[in-house]
């Protein structure tokens, strides 16, 4: 195994810098568009903030890799991959039928791997410009630098334990014990890193932060609770969602439609987006995410005709009377969009004809020139309303009163108050404004206990994803019983 001993290089800015990891073995391949580290001058702190820049382009280039989305959302009921006719193994994994040898088990390991490696590679390089700081500003710098390379590993963990359950804890590039660890043990690890970016980064919302739309204390915050949430922690969740809430920073987009689209990149409601740029120039390279959001729109738009929303969710959705979050979570097909855009109806009729509106940008909106389905739209990871609806069910969950927070996130969705909300209320709101997110109603009805009466042969055996086959070739430390530690 070799050691990591590369740092990332900026180019002109956190956004402009291009990185990433491609690799058939988690540990043994160095990162692309990385020098040595004897090339470094530790000294100058005008390059502070390089290390810190490569894993947000990790994030983007690795941990938005199409094939991971499908893998994240298809197993609620509610999402399946759309695609029967050359793409039926995701339809199987959308089944919980699973298959440890296809590639993109092994690509997301890998990819998620990256970012914790090129995380560990930047707090190095990070503790060697320390060696030489003077001010207590860059060493305030520094700190907060520090933490927000925590945040981003943290978050690579939570999809790593999200996906397989126990996970290797990767403290160093140069670990030779390849054991996993169990479940608790690695959230305990991500909480640690987040309770140090709690105390380190600045309390102020990421469209604030001088790199703007870096992750912020708030993140850290947010993160946190749901890994609170998901080990049945409420009022440590409640505490932290309070804190948000009471900050007095956040506030839910007013305009729905647009959250996910131009007008709502960065927004108030933001806690954490992938960022994608095309520089406001209608031709040449973008900074961007590659095929993420191509592979899910419509093939008329320029789609690959990827992410199905089931009848069952939209006849759920219709039959509670929501129309603002129906309009902009579903792209139907046979229908204009109120922007102008057909959406054209799948030839092959085992194929979908509804897709993840969510990932749609109107043609009006994209730059003058610009074809590409997305173009200029950034990935939206972590949002208030999810804060809010986390408030209201650690409250419900401790006996207390919900309301306010859950009548928030319904107000913007033109839908009535309800007064003394039950944690099933919660749930189903939760089903609604995040459906088509980061797997987040799976996650909700596995930790509720609620995913064996809800979907059909679930059972704890088939909760994670087996561990990629490729992996478990390569390093037989993983076919170990997890460490508790």
């Amino acid at each position: 195994m070799k050691l990591f001993k590369n740092i990332m290089i900026a180019g002109m800015s956190a956004l402009l810098l291009l990185a990433g990891t491609s690799c058939d073995d988690f540990l043994d391949k160095a990162p692309e568009n990385s020098v040595p580290e004897s090339s470094v001058d530790y000294t100058d702190m005008n390059n502070l903030y390089m290390p810190v820049s490569g894993v947000y382009a990790a994030l983007r280039t690795g941990g938005m890799h199409w094939v991971i989305w499908p893998l994240t959302i298809v197993r609620d009921g509610d999402v399946w991959s759309g695609r029967v006719d050359d793409q039926g193994i995701l339809v199987d994994f959308g089944n919980l039928k699973y298959d440890n040898s296809f590639w993109g088990l092994n690509e997301m390991w890998n990819q998620y791997y990256g970012m914790i490696k090129i995380a560990n590679g930047a707090l190095d390089a990070l503790d060697n410009y320390n060696e030489n700081i003077t001010s207590e500003t860059d060493r305030a710098n520094y700190r907060a630098y520090c933490g927000e390379v925590r945040i981003l590993r943290a978050y690579a963990y939570y999809r790593l334990v999200q996906a397989f359950g126990p996970v290797t804890i990767l403290r160093s590039n140069g670990q030779s014990d390849l054991t996993r660890s169990t479940v608790d043990a690695v959230q305990r690890y991500m909480l640690e890193d987040l309770q140090y970016a709690i105390d380190n980064c600045p309390k102020i919302r990421p469209n604030e932060s001088a790199h703007v739309g870096a992750v912020t204390a708030y993140t850290a915050m947010a993160l946190a609770a749901k890994v609170y949430m998901n080990r049945g922690e409420y009022a440590q969740a409640e505490a932290l969602t309070d804190q948000i809430i009471n900050s007095q920073k956040f506030s839910l987009y007013p305009d729905f439609y647009n959250l996910f689209k131009i007008p709502g990149k960065l927004c108030n409601e933001s806690l954490m987006e992938c960022q994608c740029t095309d520089f406001g120039i209608g031709s040449g390279d973008m900074v961007d995410a590659d095929q993420w959001f191509v592979f899910q729109g419509p093939g008329n738009l320029g789609g690959w005709n990827f992410v199905g929303i089931t009848d069952n969710f939209i006849n759920w959705a219709t039959a509670r009377g929501e129309t603002v979050r129906l309009e902009t979570s579903v792209l139907v097909g046979g229908t204009t969009t109120r922007d102008g855009d057909f959406i054209n109806l799948q030839g092959n009729t085992n194929n979908t004809n509804t897709w993840n509106g969510k990932a749609y940008t109107p043609t009006n909106q994209l730059t003058e020139g610009r074809t590409k389905y997305g173009s200029n739209n950034n990935i939206r990871v972590l949002r208030y309303a999810d804060v809010l609806l986390m408030n209201a069910e650690a409250k419900v969950r401790q006996g207390k009163n919900g309301d306010a927070p859950f009548n928030l996130v319904r107000a913007r969705a033109a839908m009535p108050s309800i007064s003394n909300v039950t944690v099933d209320q919660v749930l189903d709101e939760r089903r609604m404004e995040l459906v088509c997110e980061w797997g987040e109603r799976y996650n909700d009805l596995v930790r509720s206990g609620k995913a064996s009466s809800v979907l059909p042969g679930w059972t704890e055996a088939v909760r994670y994803y087996p561990l990629p086959l490729a992996q478990l070739q390569n390093e037989p430390d993983l076919a170990k019983e997890p460490k508790a530690e």
